[in-house]
């Protein structure tokens, strides 16, 4: 065999190894690539009605982002209470009717109770409890708060779905939200975390005869539950910006809320109205909380040297100035009293000496003249 048929043959050789190595490749992509069939597509996700699309993935991304009872260092579970009538929690209220699609927090809520989509738990008074025990039952916590309803199409006794009309939405009576915080220090990055574990809408109504509304929370709804949901939902934050930027998620995930701290788990079950019954003492203990919450990592770390000399630098200039105010004080302290002891030596002294006072000018007694001749001629007259 010539060299040249040699290289005709291992070319031909080669291709052919290069060909089956192909078909091999696409055989294995194949068996491992699968389409999906209309029951993998209903089970990955469920639509809500009127609302955007939630897989089961995206569910799932949503609860596993706490942080496990492992990690964690400290925690501490603050309760707080969310009034709408302020500019920050403005976004929770507004809009009242559905515009352009969007809706408010409340709304989102009450949509997603009535088509089975979330689960809702009693109202305990401080004793949250997330079991399948205490969970509501829909359709007797719209006869509790007399909301107008009806059954959906598709409704059964396993699957109960109403429908509400928009007009019959008391969006307007829910003026305020209770919701779990966690503040939670991760061990593994030294940071603070904190979490929105639940909320409950709080109706306020108003008697038949007026007078001062009363409140009426109505049920909690763990966050994890309500938070994909969240996400897909846009909210005007700003009004210098009409271009909404952030979610409802984004708003609970970076506080951009502003909440009154009315209870803290404590052993007693107590909320800090029972346990400060004074005004002062309530809004001292409040202040309290709040700032040892916001300064509790500042003790975790060690300064560095930069920040060291740093703050030697100004705790030495601040002592100095202190020092500067203070000699400049004593030094008028001390004219001062020299001006006072002056001021009362000259009044002793002008005591002391009495003042002359001049007499007044007595005139004399002018004698009569006698002229020398006169009496030189009576001398004469007894000599004669």
């Amino acid at each position: 065999m010539t060299m040249k048929a040699f290289k005709r043959y291992f070319v031909i050789a080669l291709a052919g190894f290069g060909l089956a190595l192909s078909a091999a490749a696409q055989d294995s992509s194949s068996s491992a690539v699968r389409r999906r069939t209309s029951d993998d597509r209903s089970r990955a996700g469920r639509t809500a009605t009127g609302g955007a699309q939630v897989s089961e993935r995206m569910q799932s991304r949503f609860e596993e982002q706490g942080v496990s009872d492992a990690d964690m260092q400290w925690m501490r579970v603050i309760y707080r209470q969310l009034d709408l009538t302020k500019e920050k929690n403005a976004a929770l209220y507004y809009p009242e009717d559905i515009i352009d699609g969007d809706e408010n927090l409340f709304r989102i809520i009450m949509r997603l109770l009535a088509d089975n989509q979330i689960s809702a738990y009693e109202y305990l008074d401080g004793r949250e409890i997330f079991s399948d025990q205490y969970r509501i039952k829909v359709r007797e916590m719209l006869d509790r708060f007399q909301i107008l309803y009806s059954d959906a199409k598709g409704s059964t006794e396993k699957n109960p779905r109403f429908a509400i009309d928009e007009s019959d939405v008391p969006t307007n009576e829910v003026l305020s939200y209770y919701i779990i915080e966690r503040w939670i220090v991760d061990s593994r990055t030294n940071t603070m975390k904190t979490e929105v574990e639940a909320i409950c809408p709080v109706l306020h109504r108003s008697g038949d005869f007026g007078g001062e509304a009363v409140k009426y929370p109505m049920f909690w709804i763990r966050m994890s539950d309500l938070r994909p949901y969240l996400a897909t939902q846009y909210v005007f934050t700003d009004d210098d910006n009409n271009l909404p930027r952030y979610t409802y998620g984004d708003f609970f995930s970076m506080n951009m809320y502003d909440g009154e701290i009315y209870k803290t788990r404590n052993l007693r079950n107590k909320s800090m109205n029972q346990l400060y019954t004074d005004a002062d003492d309530l809004k001292r203990a409040q202040d309290s909380i709040q700032h040892r919450l916001d300064t509790y990592t500042d003790k975790m770390w060690v300064p560095s040297r930069e920040e060291i000399i740093a703050a030697r630098e100004a705790r030495e200039a601040l002592e100095a100035q202190s020092a500067a105010a203070g000699d400049s004080i004593a030094v008028r302290q001390d004219a001062a009293v020299k001006e006072n002891s002056t001021r009362s030596t000259r009044s002793s002294r002008s005591a002391k000496k009495p003042s002359k006072a001049k007499a007044p000018k007595v005139k004399k007694e002018s004698k009569p003249k006698t002229s020398s001749s006169s009496v030189a001629r009576s001398v004469r007259r007894r000599k004669g």
